[in-house]
């Protein structure tokens, strides 16, 4: 009798850690700063639950002080968000995924193209870091650009969506700033070519 007692104590011992480590983890998962080892998973479609942000990261209006005009965007890298400046000190706020260490980057440029479920074509770079990606893939709900991107200047960098949206909040890109499908499309249909873009990191002291 006391060795079934002790085994039921154990069970629940054990059941206790993994559903601790399971909430854990979901908390990990929604704090900034945090940097995700994670490749790229072309072909993986997520489903709506997994789409659905942390509170932290969902989409918003909050009161944000900038010199910058209305329809410019900022992007804080150290953070995790996209602003959409409103005016009146005021901007939509959206979680991001960014580049992570050795690919991380600020600049002041411009939106020099739109595109619906773009295509992707990774570039030589990043095929030596992940040799299995395709060369090639078509838009769709399975690419890793996800439904919407935003080309940054002349560089081969983008605001897309992404196929993985359990990296919004995490530095796991290779210089692009990622966001969930919903919110992507949201920012591509409120600003057009030509929308100013400032992208900043925290200075170090």
């Amino acid at each position: 009798m006391r060795s079934r007692t002790n085994l039921l104590r154990l069970v629940s011992l054990s059941v206790g850690i993994v559903l601790g480590l399971a909430a854990n983890a979901d908390r990990v998962g929604a704090q900034p700063g945090r940097t995700m080892a994670i490749d790229d998973q072309p072909g993986h479609v997520p489903d709506p639950q997994q789409e659905r942000l942390p509170p932290a990261f969902q989409r918003q209006v909050v009161f944000y002080r900038t010199n910058e005009p209305a329809g410019t965007i900022i992007v804080d890298t150290a953070d995790r968000y996209l602003y959409l400046v409103q005016g009146n000190n005021r901007a939509i706020r959206y979680g991001i995924g960014v580049g992570r260490e050795g690919f991380q980057w600020q600049g002041l440029l411009k939106v020099t193209r739109k595109a619906e479920w773009p295509d992707w074509t990774p570039p030589p770079e990043m095929i030596q870091r992940q040799p299995y990606l395709p060369r090639f893939m078509a838009g769709g709900p399975g690419n890793p650009m996800g439904a919407r991107a935003l080309y940054l200047g002349a560089t081969i960098y983008r605001i897309h969506g992404t196929n993985q949206p359990q990296t919004i909040g995490s530095a796991v890109s290779s210089g692009c700033f990622r966001l969930v499908n919903d919110d992507v499309a949201d920012l591509y249909s409120r600003v057009p070519v030509g929308t100013k873009v400032v992208v900043r990191q925290r200075p170090t002291l």
